[in-house]
């Protein structure tokens, strides 16, 4: 299992968004940090759930959680997700 990690900057993010769909979004990445997987990231990817962000100088990718844009970079040797970033759609990729 996956650890999940948040930067300073989606603690933030947080303080924007109402207390349910905080919980929500919670619930969400502890559960995709429960399943995360190869596989299972490419079944999200074909999904189309996950998407890698082009353009970036680090490997950071967006999953999308109703209408949350969850931005966030993996470790693979540390198990770590970083959440760098939690916004609605219209401000995710300003």
């Amino acid at each position: 299992m996956y650890q999940i990690e948040f930067r300073k900057s989606s603690e933030k993010d947080f303080k924007k968004i109402n207390i349910s769909d905080i919980q929500f979004i919670r619930n969400s990445l502890n559960e995709f940090a429960k399943k995360f997987s190869v596989e299972y990231e490419t079944d999200l990817m074909a999904s189309g759930k996950i998407k890698k962000l082009k353009g970036q100088r680090e490997e950071l990718y967006r999953l999308k959680l109703r209408t949350y844009r969850i931005v966030y970079k993996k470790y693979d040797d540390k198990l770590v997700i970083l959440v760098v970033h939690v916004t609605t759609r219209e401000g995710a990729y300003k």
